[in-house]
């Protein structure tokens, strides 16, 4: 008889000990016990769908057992969330348990839908993101529409003016790096005056093509990203500011920077080595990466840094700047489209066509581009919500807690969020 391979006998060891519910016989589990289970089941997951662990940065040991059928991932879901039910937390760790049962239910919920159970749009926003999107008719997005009609300046089409008119704001090629660099750098300064990071934290930035996202952070672990910003399209100065907070600071880099630091590395909770892609959690990441952009920089603050730094190194003509950001301020009224359009689609109750349709009208972009977007919604699905929905949330919760308070405290309840984090059902 052949021996056991290590890989097999870890899968084995993993089995029993995440899987046994058999209480009369061992004690109930602990939560960092519990915690590890949902690391190795999340790790299990990721042989099923190549895009599920976004991160890890646990032993590496852990990323060693073989490939487990679906059913019997499902099966150790639900008895690991039988187990972490029965949990008597300690004192201080009861937010702790709640956001680990959410991300196992989660994590079970994506395990059904690899295996075949179909949910709608809003179900599976439910089950993976704890949230729900809001509704919008087109009649309130075809309001705002109107009043871009007035606002646009050139003859024609809405759609042809305002690409045309944004024209004027693209960045050459040949100059994206340093305005991204400038960007990065400004954002980094003022998120180190407020945030104590590693003193080794680092990123490097590379401009890689043919992908269905404008930017991506692939944290590394030990506070290092990689940030790579895909050029297939023309970028737009504004999106300088936006990459650079939401890719950086005070965005993804920092996020997974203080959940190592605070959690992983400071309190031993290994749950937060892994970050699962299609979870609770990526509605805390993507809408505190969009909130943070305004926490880095307020309105006037953005305005004149743009202006008088990265206009310059664009080569680009300030004089439309005011009213290229009082347009971009009325177009983020319509970023909820984006959820309509992927729910309608991804539903049914619209073909592929009539979704490029509706995104080119209310994104006022290309064929080319809405085609894009499109892709990224068949791609990631509910996943879209994260991004409005996830901003509004956050920043309804952070902005409660500062009150009265001051930029300082915005920043150290940003913080604190980061460093502690919650599902969008424990911020409401």
């Amino acid at each position: 008889m052949k021996s056991l391979s290590l890989a097999l006998i870890s899968t084995l060891l993993l089995l029993v000990s995440c899987s046994d519910t058999n209480k009369s016989q061992e004690p109930p589990m602990t939560l960092n016990q519990a915690a590890e289970c949902f690391v190795k089941l999340s790790l299990s997951i990721g042989h099923h769908h190549e895009y599920y662990v976004d991160a890890y940065y646990g032993p590496e040991e852990w990323r060693s057992a073989e490939k487990v059928a679906l059913t019997t991932l499902e099966t150790n879901a639900g008895n690991l969330i039988n187990e972490i039910q029965s949990i008597e937390p300690e004192k201080g760790q009861e937010i702790r348990k709640e956001l680990l049962l959410i991300q196992t239910l989660a994590a079970k919920a994506f395990i059904g839908q690899l295996n075949g159970v179909t949910l709608s749009f809003d179900e599976e926003s439910q089950a993976f993101y704890d949230a729900v999107s809001p509704k919008f008719n087109q009649a309130e997005l075809n309001s705002i529409l109107e009043k871009l009609d007035t606002m646009v300046p050139g003859e024609g089409e809405l759609s042809t003016r305002m690409i045309n008119f944004n024209a004027n704001f693209i960045i050459a090629k040949d100059k994206l790096d340093a305005v991204f660099t400038a960007a990065i750098n400004e954002s980094r300064i003022r998120t180190k005056k407020y945030i104590d990071l590693d003193e080794k934290e680092n990123f490097s930035l590379e401009y890689v093509t043919n992908k269905v996202w404008s930017g991506y952070n692939w944290y590394k672990g030990k506070s290092y990203s990689l940030i790579q910003m895909n050029t297939d399209f023309p970028i737009r100065i504004d999106r300088a500011i936006d990459l650079a907070s939401h890719e950086g600071y005070p965005g993804h880099h920092v996020f997974n920077s203080l959940m190592e630091k605070h959690l992983v590395d400071g309190k031993g909770w290994m749950e937060y080595s892994v970050y699962p892609l299609f979870s609770p959690l990526s509605l805390l990441a993507e809408g505190s990466a969009n909130y943070g952009i305004e926490v880095a920089f307020n309105h006037e603050e953005r305005v004149k840094f743009e202006k008088a730094v990265l206009f310059p190194l664009a080569g680009l003509n300030v004089d439309q700047a005011d009213l290229y950001y009082e347009i971009q301020e009325v177009m983020q009224k319509l970023s909820y489209a984006g959820n309509m359009i992927a729910q309608q689609y991804l539903d049914g109750e619209i073909d592929k066509n009539t979704a490029i349709e509706l995104q080119m009208k209310y994104s006022l972009t290309s064929r080319e581009k809405s085609t894009q977007h499109i892709a990224f919604i068949e791609v990631n699905r509910a996943y879209v919500i994260n991004y409005n929905l996830g901003q509004d949330i956050v920043k309804q919760y952070v902005e409660k807690l500062v009150g009265d308070g001051g930029e300082e405290k915005k920043w150290q309840v940003f913080m604190d969020l980061l460093s502690n984090p919650r599902t969008a059902s424990m911020m409401q």
